[in-house]
């Protein structure tokens, strides 16, 4: 236990001092540190990600509140979207998805596209819109947290990972992006985490979360979250847009390799 402890402190603070920036919480790159590193079981993976998402989540937070990046509605929306979406995810992941195969090909097959998209938007941006113009009717955005959230809560991410992406390359500035994807990352997280353990009550197999391992990674996160928000408004707007396809390119064809490996 002492290595793995070790360990993971210092790679949630890495990973999440790269990627709070973009509004992503890291969770998605400590999947394979889990999965190859430290050996965590499936679907035991999943909450031990959710709870790296609770202890981390409040650093970049704090710091996004202290500036007030995290005013307006948008934070409140993808949360309200993406809460049923995750106890629903859970609940898929226990009981009809619980093979590591299934479970790489439905990151690549999500994250892949998605990030090449961004990459793309980002290069060769079509007509630019106002961030009003941008953002999606309440009723889109709702369907689509809960479908995002119910995706995070199968594989353990919470939602604002995807999310952060789509919003971006719809157009909406990173400022904004950023500060409500992690709100809805660290909202759904909660209650992923809450229902992960539910589950382990009433099912076998390893299902309840690494406890140690993920308050390990989630300690270090929480100090790499805060660095990385701070950072975030001294970076270019085209820059982080750039930080934050690639990321998900990069994730998405890495799992597609695994799992056709």
């Amino acid at each position: 236990m002492d290595w793995t402890v070790g360990a993971g402190l210092v790679a949630g603070l890495l990973i999440a001092v790269v990627t709070a920036p973009v509004g992503v919480s890291g969770a998605v790159f400590l999947l394979p540190v889990h999965l190859s590193v430290f050996g965590v079981p499936s679907p035991a993976i999943t909450p031990t990600n959710l709870l790296f998402n609770v202890v981390a989540g409040p650093g970049a937070l704090w710091r996004y509140r202290r500036d007030g990046a995290l005013r307006g509605g948008l934070a409140r929306r993808l949360v309200a979207g993406t809460l049923p979406g995750v106890v629903l995810g859970a609940a898929i992941r226990v009981f009809a998805l619980p093979g590591p195969g299934v479970f790489r090909l439905l990151i690549a097959a999500l994250l892949l596209p998605l990030g090449l998209w961004l990459c793309a938007r980002t290069l060769v941006p079509s007509q630019r819109r106002s961030s009003v113009e941008a953002e999606p009717s309440p009723v889109v955005l709702t369907l689509l947290s809960v479908g995002v959230g119910t995706v995070g809560g199968i594989y353990g991410i919470g939602g604002g990972s995807l999310l952060g992406p789509i919003l971006a390359a719809r157009g909406l500035p990173m400022a904004r992006v950023a500060p409500a994807a992690l709100a809805a990352t660290f909202a759904t997280s909660l209650v992923g985490a809450a229902a992960y353990v539910v589950l382990s009550l009433v099912s076998s197999g390893d299902i309840a979360p690494d406890w140690w391992l993920g308050l390990a990674c989630g300690l270090g996160g929480l100090i790499g979250g805060y660095l990385g928000a701070r950072l975030q408004p001294r970076l270019p707007e085209r820059a982080l847009r750039m930080l934050l396809g690639t990321l998900a390119a990069v994730v998405g064809a890495m799992y597609a390799f695994q799992a056709l490996a």
